[in-house]
């Protein structure tokens, strides 16, 4: 008789071992599967094995203990984002849970200052910290501990949350604008470094914008998408006025443009440097810093209005986008005619 050694798991049944001890609420078997899951089986599964398991693994996020390693689970089905499963299947469960996690952060900020003083210094983060947080609160022992969690582990979540969120337009526009304020109201308490979730939330997408440009006295409409700051906005808005011929300077080298609008990311740093030709003004005169966001063109008449001068002085930076996995575009849609630049430009502070 020949023995064969018998085929350990794989990913898809130690899936099923999770799901079932789940909705059996068996603690045993869903740590058990978990471990498994995390422990290798996920890291060796091919790539359609995980484009399979990146919606079950989010669609089990509602039925995990709030007070467990709920964002270990995201990460795991934001991995199988990465690694070709559908974003869109994965990002409602990922992203509700993420707006209940900054949720119960903010409740716990409520809490502190509400036993330590509206102006006491917001506690700091960390498994040290939870657990002094839950001593320090008191109070009702599951709620205590549910905001003390949230608390110092938000920062966890934004990695799941961006592998969702820079893979797909449809996500972004369903719901950027929904968890954006409460993702703001937690990054100004200034204890959580959110800036990539945030910037991630505030892409605009296929949102038209009227650029003047003051030293010629011309105008354009252009649709943006998926550019993730200013700097990449620079690089593009450059690209198509000066080197679509209709402004005078030096275009963007055609590995700057790649780089800011290829679906293919760099890997690493490439070392590419783009040059600063405009100033980025508001209506109004202020500048728009190129650190900033396209969410901070402000809106006159219903539409976004950008005001492009001589640069005060010379600028560059590194090419290389702001999110990787997410390439931006712009497009010239139309050139506007002298009478209709002229009027935009006369309602604009020099």
């Amino acid at each position: 008789m020949i023995f064969r050694k018998k085929q350990a798991p794989g990913l898809d049944q130690y899936l099923t071992d999770l799901e079932q001890g789940v909705a059996a609420r068996d603690s045993a078997r869903t740590e058990r599967a978990f471990n498994a899951i995390l422990g290798g089986a996920l890291q060796e599964a091919g790539e359609a094995e995980c484009r399979a398991a990146g919606p079950r693994l989010a669609a089990l996020l509602p039925g995990f203990p709030e007070t467990g390693p709920r964002a270990v689970l995201a990460t795991a089905a934001g991995f199988c984002v990465e690694r070709g499963a559908d974003p869109e299947a994965c990002a409602g469960p990922v992203l509700t849970a993420v707006q209940e996690e900054v949720g119960a952060a903010l409740a716990l900020a409520r809490r502190w200052r509400e036993t330590a003083g509206p102006d006491a210094d917001l506690p700091g983060t960390g498994e040290a910290a939870a657990e002094a947080l839950v001593e320090r609160l008191g109070g009702a022992e599951y709620e205590t501990v549910r905001v003390a969690l949230a608390w110092c582990g938000i920062e966890d979540w934004q990695a799941p949350a961006l592998a969702v969120l820079c893979r797909s337009t449809a996500v972004r526009q369903r719901y950027g604008a929904a968890l954006l304020p409460a993702v703001d109201a937690l990054a100004a308490l200034g204890a959580h470094d959110l800036k990539c979730l945030r910037y991630a939330l505030a892409v605009l997408d296929e949102v038209p914008v009227t650029v003047l440009h003051r030293p010629s006295g011309t105008g354009y409409e252009i649709r943006i998408a998926g550019i993730g700051d200013n700097f990449q906005l620079h690089t593009l808005l450059a690209h198509l006025l000066i080197g679509g011929g209709h402004l005078p300077g030096e275009a963007p080298s055609a590995e700057a443009v790649r780089l800011a609008t290829d679906p293919a990311p760099a890997r690493g740093r490439s070392g590419v440097t783009a040059h600063g030709a405009f100033e980025l003004l508001a209506p109004d005169g202020e500048r728009i810093w190129n650190e900033g966001l396209p969410e901070d063109i402000p809106v006159v008449d219903g539409r976004r209005v950008l005001v492009l001068d001589t640069p005060a002085y010379g600028r560059s930076w590194n090419a290389d986008r702001f999110f990787p996995h997410l390439p931006g575009r712009a497009e010239l849609l139309r050139v506007l005619p002298p009478a209709e630049a002229a009027a935009h430009l006369a309602r604009t502070t020099a």
